[in-house]
């Protein structure tokens, strides 16, 4: 069965263009020009993974990323934005989006962002904890822990200490990687390697704005910072 998309793109030469180039490439696309249409679409019939733009009248592509979070849909979602400003890239996070791509884009970088993130997709659902708190441990391989960090990730959810973390599908399989590599630090390639399936090149800021919004999530007053950046190296997860 070939893959689905859902493309919510209001610029109608992109919308055609991409959707044709999907079409190519082997995918099933709706696709769609508003936001409107997107959620309508969405809840009609659930998508393997949503492409949109951030930039559309009415219900705009973060609003369409809100709405599906807060609904519990995690389907995989990659932004189209115009916007190359870092602030405006973390406002595409913070709605829960999982990656993006920046206008123009070449269409062989957004085949391999959403084989990227198709990848990714568990099959397997999360579990549900009472009272919010951390499921109990059920046998020495189910959690993976390290510098006061604990992943499952089977159910694909973390703690810091006693206090579950909200991420994003991508940000899960950053800290994951640095979890499981505590103390040892990863070079950009690897990571790119690791989470992403291609490396984006030395100019690429992708991997610094995930960072830096898993730091957010992560840091708490008074706790020491967990993720270190080695200049001109990568990033290692330990407790200093």
């Amino acid at each position: 069965m070939p893959q689905t998309v859902l493309l919510a793109e209001d610029d109608r030469a992109i919308r055609h263009a991409l959707a044709r180039a999907l079409t190519l490439e082997g995918y099933r696309v709706t696709a769609v020009a508003d936001g409107v249409e997107a959620l309508a679409q969405a809840h009609r019939g659930r998508p393997d993974v949503l492409v949109l733009d951030v930039m559309m009248p009415g219900i705009d592509g973060l609003q369409v990323c809100r709405v599906l979070r807060a609904e519990g849909d995690r389907t995989p979602i990659l932004m189209l934005t115009a916007l190359v400003e870092t602030a405006d890239r973390i406002a595409g996070l913070d709605a829960g989006a999982d990656d993006y791509v920046v206008k123009p884009f070449d269409v062989e970088e957004v085949f391999a962002r959403l084989r990227a993130l198709l990848r990714r997709t568990s099959p397997v659902p999360a579990a549900a904890a009472p009272d919010g708190d951390a499921p109990k441990r059920p046998g020495p391989e189910r959690f993976v822990e390290a510098a006061g960090i604990r992943v499952d990730p089977q159910a694909r959810r973390a703690w810091r200490g006693g206090r579950e973390l909200e991420l994003t599908r991508t940000e899960f399989e950053l800290l994951e990687l640095l979890v499981r590599n505590c103390g040892t630090v990863l070079d950009h390639s690897t990571i790119y390697d690791r989470i992403w399936g291609y490396d984006f090149g030395p100019g690429s800021k992708n991997l610094a704005v995930y960072v830096g919004y898993l730091r957010r999530k992560l840091d708490a007053p008074g706790a020491p910072q967990l993720i270190h950046t080695v200049r001109g190296v990568g990033y290692v997860l330990r407790e200093d």
